[in-house]
């Protein structure tokens, strides 16, 4: 069994499109994992769910940015330290169309699989087990951490999986010890360059997955005019920080 994992979409369409056609080129992905954050930062709101939802091999989970902007919705609060982005947030709330709100709603925040004796978990980024359930506005998710192995056992060591698959930080991590791998797959959204990240298990050895990360490429160019003809509130500061320059 192969699975392919996405994560930190942040509503860029044609990233995710040039992802989603090499997976169905491959003709062997039995599922997709989306971990989260798959709308913000980005324009494409319902462009990319309406991508997402559909597919019936996906699962998905959410995170913070997503998160948030339900809560916004529904007038429950935003954290405190997402102020920064509180403007961009509620343009994303309008956008969201009452239908892929509704799906959004129903997502957990893990997923848990065991895959030829290989127990494997995907979440967008360490929750303690005392705040699996806590309110977004509350800021549950862990603060991120540089990726080096030592981080990760700090976060994940207790997970009872083999396999650790999460998001939320942007750059691309593939660590391991003895007794797990640690996988992110980096954003595929968000870069400063002109690829989308994501991996692919290989489940076909029992307890001997085979990890890769490709990069699908596409039209960064037209991606960045979106945000100026639907005239994305912040997008200077986003440019800046995720998508322009060194």
């Amino acid at each position: 069994m192969k699975i392919a994992i996405l994560t930190d979409i942040h509503g860029n369409e044609l990233a995710l499109k040039a992802v989603l056609k090499e997976i169905d080129a491959h003709g062997d992905i039995e599922e997709i994992w989306c971990l989260g954050d798959m709308i913000a930062m980005g324009p494409d709101t319902n462009e990319v769910l309406d991508l997402l939802f559909p597919r019936p091999n996906i699962r998905m989970i959410t995170g913070n940015h997503d998160e948030a902007i339900l809560s916004l919705i529904t007038g429950e609060g935003h954290p405190e330290t997402y102020k920064h982005t509180r403007e961009h947030h509620e343009w994303v709330a309008k956008q969201l169309s009452t239908e892929n709100e509704a799906k959004l709603r129903r997502l957990p925040r893990i997923i848990e699989k065991e895959i030829n004796e290989t127990r494997t978990i995907g979440i967008h980024y360490h929750i303690e087990l005392n705040k699996r359930d806590a309110h977004i506005k509350d800021e549950p998710f862990h603060s991120i951490l540089e990726p080096t192995l030592n981080n990760m056992e700090k976060m994940f060591a207790h997970y009872p999986a083999d396999i650790i698959c999460f998001g939320h930080h942007h750059p691309e991590h593939l660590l391991r010890n003895e007794h797990q791998i640690y996988v992110n797959p980096g954003a595929l959204g968000v870069s400063k360059g002109s690829t989308a990240p994501y991996a692919i298990i290989d489940f076909a050895k029992p307890k001997q997955p085979a990890i890769q990360i490709h990069h699908a490429p596409y039209d960064k160019k037209a991606f960045l005019q979106r945000f100026e003809t639907l005239q994305v509130p912040q997008r200077e500061i986003m440019f800046k920080l995720f998508y322009v320059g060194d």
